[in-house]
């Protein structure tokens, strides 16, 4: 009893702590987006959520089946809508199986909680998504961080600890960057490792039809696991695990996430096979999309605003502190233009962000909005003395 009073007692301390360094609750309050304002929330980067084919397969299904059954994925059976659309997920990956999860969170968490064992390493980059870190805790594993993208730190670590899992993200949801992909499969193939590959803002994005960074670079006979949020650019609610037949077959029945949560419902599943027929053919989308994230950071660069390392259509805005980002949000917003803030736990202490998240329907007049208040809000969020913008100014 004293140690869980000890325990208890460690851990309302810890929250007062917390509570102490919080800036308050910069979601709360927060203006609604008028017509004609530029949203840069979404991380619908093709624009296919309100997509005549995407609403109408739904609303077909909705009427045809109602909110379907509700019980857990483990009672599908094989004539099951979404069995069919995992095999066609599957076609377009190159991957040998696929297996649907409620979320990009579930497929991550009950990926690593499934194949990993107590005791463990786990070799996650330093700043990959949260669900990949929520997976190495519910497997009982032992993270070992490795500085962002640093291959050369994981190598050193393997060999101190042992062959185990990597998990990272293709493409990093804060910083937009790439990870070096090609770089870690060569090292996980030479140390005995395996390798997750968490591609949710690579797919519909990049490489042939939209399939991924994995396609796209030629390795996807090399990845042992490929994870993945569908709240992206297929604009739905699900998330996938594409692997061999063998682990596809086997996660549902041994993934706690998949055995006690309710199935996906069958009207996601139609939003989804309809997105997919998009993304397949969405070249044009693809192109737009790289066309307006370039010029945006290219903008941004040239007014004085560090968003390195971004290389994608997703571009941080980086104040740092929570008082500041505040403010930033708060004039962006009078401006009519609406980022997405990243504080505390998204992020570390005093590295807070205003991420935009481009979609290939931005106009040309949208992309000059939002340049046009960036550069009137500058000198009021004190952006020169951001420790990005002092360290841009630096290099």
């Amino acid at each position: 009893m004293a140690g869980e009073l000890r325990g208890l007692t460690g851990r309302l301390a810890d929250w007062e702590a917390r509570q102490a360094r919080w800036g308050g609750a910069i979601y709360r309050g927060r203006g609604v987006p008028q017509p004609g304002d530029v949203v840069l929330m979404s991380n619908d980067y093709l624009a296919l959520g309100g997509h005549p084919h995407v609403v109408e397969a739904q609303v077909r299904c909705l009427r045809e089946q109602g909110n379907g059954l509700m019980m857990s994925g483990v009672f599908t059976g094989d004539g099951d809508p979404q069995h069919a659309f995992a095999s066609a997920a599957a076609q377009f990956l190159d991957a040998p199986a696929v297996m649907l999860c409620q979320s990009g969170w579930a497929a991550n968490v009950g990926l690593i909680q499934a194949v990993s064992s107590p005791g463990a390493p786990v070799y996650v980059d330093a700043t990959a998504h949260m669900s990949l870190w929520a997976g190495i805790a519910a497997a009982e594993s032992v993270a070992r961080p490795f500085p962002h993208n640093d291959v050369e730190c994981l190598e050193r670590l393997i060999g101190q600890y042992g062959p185990g899992l990597i998990a990272v993200d293709t493409l990093y949801s804060v910083s937009g960057d790439l990870c070096p992909l090609a770089a870690l499969v060569e090292l996980a193939e030479r140390t005995g490792c395996r390798l997750i590959a968490d591609e949710s803002h690579t797919l519909g994005v990049l490489g042939p039809r939209g399939a991924g960074l994995t396609v796209a670079l030629g390795l996807a006979e090399r990845i042992d696991f490929r994870t993945a949020s569908l709240a992206k650019a297929f604009a739905g609610r699900a998330g996938l695990v594409a692997c061999s037949r063998e682990l596809a077959e086997y996660l549902p029945f041994h993934s706690l996430g998949a055995i006690f949560s309710s199935t996906l419902l069958p009207h996601d599943v139609a939003g989804l096979a309809a997105a997919l027929d998009l993304i397949i053919g969405a070249d044009d989308r693809r192109e737009r999309l790289a066309r307006n994230a370039a010029v945006l950071r290219d903008g941004l660069t040239a007014l004085g605003y560090d968003v390195s390392p971004s290389e994608s259509q997703i571009i941080p805005l980086q104040p740092g502190t929570e008082p500041r980002i505040s403010l930033f949000l708060n004039l962006l917003d009078a401006e009519g233009v609406f980022g997405a803030p990243f504080i505390p736990p998204s992020v570390g202490r005093d590295r807070c962000v205003q991420r935009l998240s481009v979609h290939c329907a931005l106009t040309d007049d949208d992309l000059s909005r939002v340049l046009d208040a960036c550069a009137a809000v500058r000198d009021e969020a004190g952006v020169q003395d951001w420790k990005t913008t002092r360290r841009l100014a630096a290099a």
